[in-house]
């Protein structure tokens, strides 16, 4: 073979590098990019999600932000995308161009600022049309659309596919909020299932021998509220569908039981050393503590805050003594005197959540009545919810490593996975509650199954409640209505008047939200440094008795706040769920509610927060509480025989 010619090489190595140019990649440069996170509320902090791409290092590099000529602020960011928050940015109602420069590079948004009181218009759209006009529904996706108009320029065709696309999937996709709606499904399908089988009214024949009034059938409810302490959602569906039979025949309103049920679900969960809130609770409050380097313990601090906690506390003893007198005022009495007068335990206009006395859940004839067949199904939803709780929280926790029995129990409940354990405890009450009736040849399988999904379907009204609920909360999340909210009072805090403030301003946003958990994580890392900075610049040394009292006070707030709010709000899913378990009308049992709800909150402030934060022992506010609240219920009550 010849060797090649001069040319030939020539032609040989520039083909070789053009084909070594199109096989490397060629080097991109940096490049920068942001967007608007959410809505730009005009005067209030900027929050914006900035990517950086193809850096020359994976080290963090200060970001500027400018707009106008003025430094909005100064910041790090890694490479990829970053969450900024900008608290100064202060940008005035209208368009501006924001410029960002890092890594040596520049890039730019647009973004629309408008007044901030517009974030809170949504929730008070849904809030006034459901309370207005008795439709929860279109009320909140009224109040949706309302948030989509104000996030999307105001376009009403981008708004409405927002809404569903964007919000209403969302709130579906979210894997928390998917199992309690397939946990609520499935408790349904156990429900129906028990009533088909005739569990139903074996349970009320054998309750009816003890709850053979309506004091005491409430009671009852009440007792049974306290006993089913580890879970919120799991004491509302188990508690309200349970007693609602026995109620139903006792003459009790379902406005009553909704509220029987309302209060204690909460308010137990929430200041319970073993729940499925306290891990979450304990968190928070670490995070905070661990963000300033404060050398308290967390654990400490909430189990200190439980007797400041004068909400959830009044709430329930205000329950025990409507319960134990058998007196009501406002709403609540009219629709008792109804129930008690005429037998409707339903106003004739009323629209339930759920409605599991249809004929079509009725048991066939001759079927017999054992309580067992309901008794079971639902000791093994909380036996399996507990067991769950424990398994999973106990996973990787060294026994060894705790002192005391009662302090490895804690942290196994704080590490547990309540959504799995109530997925798992569900799943076990519905085989527990259809193997029954086969085995004893009550039902045959089409017949079990027909129960099963009959269940199911009277779950729909209320799944759906539940998903627009998530979703205005998410429109709200979006439109900062919480920063908002907790803006418009930061200017006005004092030491000892910030627990009640604080105890205000989360009732607010578990108002307008209606989730009493994203208030406790919207608002826990904000008023904990409030705390600690305005105590230590009263001259308060950290961990001394007046800024312990500060500090646990305001950290209960945040805590009792968000039940109250809860409490009062018609989107909240705690308020939803003890509707549906109860099988009332929703905006019924937010209006009977809402007075006796808004009565006890304002004790809670006025005997509890208040004379606590200027040194009076939380025992006595509490005891002293407890007097204005039956002295009051005695006072204001009427029997619901009594005559007008």
């Amino acid at each position: 073979m010849s060797p090649l010619r001069v040319t030939d090489r020539v032609g040989v190595a520039l083909l070789a590098a053009l084909l070594l140019g199109l096989a490397a990649p060629a080097a991109r440069a940096t490049s920068l990019s942001a967007s608007a996170d959410g809505a730009v509320l005009a005067h209030s902090g900027l929050h914006l999600l900035v990517t950086l791409e193809d850096a020359p290092s994976q080290e963090p590099v200060a970001l500027t932000v400018t707009a106008e000529g003025r430094t909005l602020g100064t910041t790090e960011i890694r490479p990829g995308e970053t969450a900024v928050v900008l608290p100064d940015a202060n940008l005035a109602a209208g368009r501006h161009v924001v410029e960002l420069a890092a890594a040596g590079t520049s890039g730019r948004v647009e973004v629309r600022a408008f007044s901030g009181w517009l974030s809170i218009v949504p929730p008070l759209v849904a809030i006034g049309l459901a309370l207005l006009f008795k439709d929860v529904l279109v009320s909140l996706f009224v109040g949706i659309l309302t948030g989509c108009f104000l996030l999307f320029g105001w376009n009403p065709f981008t708004a409405f596919g927002r809404a569903i696309d964007h919000f209403v999937a969302g709130a579906v996709a979210d894997h928390d909020r998917a199992s309690i709606l397939v946990f609520t499904t499935l408790l349904g399908g156990m429900v129906g299932l028990i009533t088909r089988s005739g569990g139903t009214h074996g349970i009320v024949e054998r309750l009816q021998r003890y709850a053979t009034s309506p004091r005491r059938g409430q009671l009852a409810t009440w007792v049974l509220g306290l006993l089913v302490f580890f879970d919120d959602y799991a004491n509302t569906l188990i508690v309200g569908s349970t007693m609602r039979p026995i109620t139903d025949r006792l003459r009790v309103s379902r406005e009553k039981l909704a509220y029987m049920v309302d209060a204690t679900a909460a308010p137990v969960a929430s200041i319970a050393p073993i729940s499925s809130w306290i891990g979450f609770e304990v968190g928070l409050i670490a995070a905070a503590f661990t963000a300033l380097d404060l050398p308290l313990n967390a654990y400490t601090t909430f189990v200190a805050s439980i007797p400041f906690r004068f909400y959830p506390i009044f709430a329930l003893i205000f329950g025990l003594t409507i319960a134990a007198t058998g007196r009501d005022f406002g709403p609540m009495l009219t629709a008792e005197r109804r129930a008690s007068r005429t037998g409707k335990v339903l106003a004739d206009d009323a629209v339930p959540l759920a409605d599991f006395g249809a004929e079509r859940l009725a048991p066939p004839d001759h079927t017999p009545k054992r309580a067992r067949n309901a008794f079971l199904p639902i000791l093994a939803v909380m036996a399996v919810a507990v067991v769950g709780m424990y398994l999973s929280g106990s996973a990787g926790l060294a026994r060894g490593d705790y002192a005391s029995e009662f302090e490895w129990l804690r942290e196994v409940f704080s590490n547990a996975d309540s959504y799995a354990a109530l997925l798992w405890a569900s799943l076990s009450g519905v085989i527990v509650a259809a193997a029954l009736p086969l085995l004893q040849k009550i039902l045959s399988v089409r017949e079990a199954m027909e129960g099963m999904v009959e269940g199911f379907k009277s779950m729909l009204m209320a799944l759906v409640v539940l998903v627009l609920a998530w979703s205005i909360g998410s429109v709200c999340d979006e439109l900062h209505t919480a920063d908002f909210v907790v803006g418009l009072t930061a200017d006005v805090l004092s030491p000892h008047w910030l627990p009640v403030l604080v105890f205000l301003i989360s009732a607010l946003v578990a108002f307008a939200t209606g989730t009493s958990w994203g208030t406790l994580g919207i608002l826990m890392p904000l008023v904990v440094p409030i705390a600690h900075g305005l105590s230590s610049g009263f001259g308060m040394a950290v961990g001394s008795p007046h800024y312990m009292t500060i500090m646990v006070g305001t950290v209960s707030s945040v805590l009792a706040g968000s039940v109250w709010g809860d409490h009062c709000s018609p989107i909240s899913d705690t308020t939803i769920l003890s509707s549906t378990a109860s099988g009332c009308d929703h905006i019924a049992h937010v209006r009977t509610q809402l007075p006796y709800a808004l009565g006890v909150g304002v004790l809670g402030m006025l005997i509890g927060d208040i004379p606590t934060a200027f040194g009076m022992s939380p025992w006595l506010s509490l005891f002293l509480g407890t007097g204005v609240i039956i002295g009051g219920v005695l006072w204001l009550g009427r029997s619901d025989a009594t005559d007008d």
